[in-house]
């Protein structure tokens, strides 16, 4: 069953926050995973997927193994911030905890899954709220501090995504960077990126794994060969969508 449009926030000043909720039929309470879509914190819907992957994939792989899907949206940048979008992510967790008898699927089993930028509010969402049990973080940036510039004009551009004055960029970026809030609590993780993403370096996934192992946490990196963002160059990501749906399984279904 697919409802469509389950409006789970609204916040003055921008249009209702909606998510598609995917559940699977003669499942009783599947666990439940929600997707995160990307698009560089500006773009980006919770219909779409990326050009390499067929449409409805993620969604349609999901309840195929018996797990419902929640696919959300979040406010975009720059009407809003990395702060906001990590509220947003909270609000829907939220919504859909609250509405899981409604629903009928297993609140206590919540994992997260998201895409670039996605992946990044997948991991805040999962080292910070206790819901969530696995997370699977496809190609995500990890430390945004990293990817501000040293040229104050260019470090001023980048400033206007915060919301904040320049002075404050780097905090900022700082807080709504995983690897800033990596703990022992840490769930289950997958990160999955391509040795030759030329738009967030694997190096970014491969430092928050170091880090999540460093404090005991169970982490697994699984390193794309030959791919580049999205997993451009690389002839099989349906079997990366296997691959996460198998992860998310193994951590969320009993």
């Amino acid at each position: 069953m697919i409802r469509r449009g389950l409006e789970f926030s609204a916040v003055p000043g921008f249009e209702p926050t909606l998510l598609d909720l995917y559940t699977p039929d003669g499942v009783t309470r599947p666990p439940l995973v929600v997707w995160i879509h990307g698009g560089g914190f500006h773009g980006g819907d919770r219909v779409g997927l990326p050009g390499t992957l067929a449409p409805g994939s993620v969604f349609g792989a999901l309840t195929a193994a018996g797990i419902a899907c929640a696919s959300i949206d979040y406010r975009l940048a720059p009407a809003a911030h990395p702060a906001d979008q990590e509220k947003d992510v909270r609000s829907a967790l939220r919504f859909l905890r609250e509405r899981a008898e409604r629903y009928g699927y297993d609140a206590d089993r919540t994992g997260v899954w998201g895409e670039s930028a996605g992946g990044l509010l997948a991991l805040l969402a999962g080292l910070t709220v206790p819901q969530v049990k696995a997370v699977v973080a496809w190609y995500p940036v990890t430390d945004l501090a990293e990817f501000l510039p040293a040229d104050p004009a260019e470090l001023e551009r980048h400033s206007q995504l915060y919301g904040v004055p320049l002075k404050d960029a780097r905090e900022l970026a700082a807080a709504a960077s995983p690897v800033t809030h990596v703990t022992p609590a840490a769930p289950p993780v997958l990160l999955v990126h391509g040795d030759e993403d030329g738009e967030v370096p694997v190096a970014q996934s491969l430092r928050l794994h170091e880090l999540l192992l460093g404090v005991g946490a169970d982490s697994t990196m699984r390193i794309v060969p030959g791919a580049d963002h999205c997993f451009q160059r690389y002839p099989d990501v349906s079997g990366l969508i296997k691959e996460s749906v198998d992860y998310l399984g193994s951590r969320l279904v009993r």
